[in-house]
């Protein structure tokens, strides 16, 4: 996971034979499908940089997290970090930290948020390409390991309502987040999550990270975007073409 917010995730050159598709290209390729059904990670996919992270951290910063919970969840991801806890537990525990809060106060922060720190790193290319296969009556999802709080209000700029998003939520009773998981859709949990909803064969998958490669698999078409190290050296393996948004491209 990064807080970057302006860059690729990658670290390396594109290693020679991956196919970089150019804005044109990537349009023209995903038109062609004519696609009834189109999924999208979020972080990194729809605008740059881990949503998720940055939100975990101005919610330490901002108050919204008691001083408490706020050291004990840096220390969980600092292990995170150094590989000794894994993406599946901390997923979840970024979104469990936050029980006890009423859901309205969780949303809120959510819009305060992603205004203030997200909206403008949203693609451009990105948004013209959701809103061509919505005028064109392509079903979108979205799906991603961040919490639903900020993914469902991030998504309201693409016009894709919350009953179809996916994304990594706890149960709320009475108003009141409680810390029983619900859902934390990450590598092969995004395929179960998709499952959940009956889409297991969609037309069209984009996704930035390797935990997305399970779900980019099962596409007629998988379109990494963005794609980290990791899933540039898979759709290299799968022959996927990659994409890259201008604002994140890496020189050639």
């Amino acid at each position: 996971m990064s807080i970057s917010t302006s860059h690729s995730g990658l670290t390396q050159p594109l290693p020679t034979g991956i196919l970089r598709l150019t804005t044109p290209q990537f349009h023209d390729q995903v038109l062609a499908l004519d696609p009834k059904v189109a999924v999208f990670d979020c972080d990194g996919t729809l605008w740059s940089g881990d949503a998720g992270s940055h939100f975990m951290n101005w919610s330490m910063e901002s108050g919204l997290l008691p001083r408490d919970l706020s050291d004990w969840l840096d220390g969980r991801h600092r292990a995170y970090r150094r590989g000794e806890v894994s993406e599946l537990i901390i997923c979840g525990e970024m979104v469990q930290v936050y029980r006890g809060l009423r859901d309205s106060e969780m949303r809120t922060a959510a819009a305060d948020f992603f205004a203030r720190h997200v909206e403008q790193n949203i693609f451009p290319e990105m948004l013209a390409l959701v809103t061509e296969l919505q005028n064109r009556g392509t079903e979108i999802w979205a799906v991603s390991s961040t919490n639903n709080w900020v993914i469902e209000e991030g998504v309201k700029r693409f016009n894709i309502p919350a009953d179809h998003v996916l994304a990594a939520c706890v149960e709320v009773t009475n108003g009141l987040v409680i810390g029983n998981l619900v859902d934390i859709p990450t590598d092969e949990g995004k395929v179960a999550s998709l499952k959940r909803v009956n889409i297991t064969a969609p037309d069209a998958v984009f996704g930035n990270s390797i935990h997305d490669a399970a779900m980019l698999s099962i596409a007629r078409k998988a379109f990494p975007v963005n794609p980290s190290d990791a899933l540039v050296q898979e759709s290299l393996k799968q022959n996927w073409p990659v994409y890259f948004p201008a604002s994140v491209a890496p020189n050639e």
